[in-house]
């Protein structure tokens, strides 16, 4: 009767696999940091979740879209101090609003929308004791092109307008300060739900 010859069974240790590929494989299944937690992204515009100027930390509380009946205006991101994770936007905590823009603005038209909600939200008599320094910080307003970014920045001692990364304003006025991060974030913001997106309320 016919048997089929046996097949000899390999008793021999498999070999490891090259200690490259077998870092390949590992590093493959790992996520990749950098996109994921160091920056976010709204409709193409980019903002850091920790970003430094000046030697102050800041980090991202939160951001959104603003949107203007049917247009989409900009996108924004709110930053403080890294220590100091609570939001407080009218308070004397180092703070950074940075506003990236989608459509053409004028500088003119700038100044009167910053000019006009200053005054609805602080009424006329606070309004007229801020309006030597608002005036002054409405002068440095440039016009700007769909990508452009502006930044108003108060690291605890001074107040900073900067578009692209370049300078514009430069002052002292804590309670400015608070009357411009107040159009955004205030009790009475231009709109609730990008001020609610802003401090990380959703």
């Amino acid at each position: 009767m016919y048997r089929p010859a046996r097949r000899s069974v390999s008793h021999h240790t498999p070999r490891p696999l090259p200690t490259l590929l077998l870092l390949s494989l590992l590093l493959a299944w790992l996520p990749i940091r950098a996109d994921a937690t160091e920056t976010v992204e709204i409709r193409g515009a980019t903002f850091a979740i920790e970003l430094e100027d000046a030697g102050q930390t800041y980090r991202l509380i939160g951001h959104g879209l603003f949107r203007y009946m049917i247009w989409t205006a900009y996108a924004g991101a709110y930053y403080q101090a890294d220590d100091q994770p609570e939001p407080a936007p009218l308070s004397a905590v180092p703070r950074r609003l940075e506003l990236e823009y989608f459509h053409a603005i004028e500088a003119d038209d700038f100044a009167a929308a910053t000019r006009d909600s200053v005054r609805e939200r602080l009424g006329e008599p606070a309004y007229r004791d801020l309006l030597p320094g608002l005036n002054a910080f409405n002068r440095a307003y440039r016009s700007v092109e769909p990508g452009d970014r502006y930044a108003l920045t108060w690291d605890g001692e001074a107040l900073f307008l900067a578009l692209n990364g370049e300078g514009l304003y430069r002052g002292g006025d804590p309670d400015l300060a608070s009357a411009l991060f107040g159009i955004w974030l205030g009790d009475q913001p231009l709109r609730n739900d990008f001020r609610d997106a802003l401090l990380g309320r959703r």
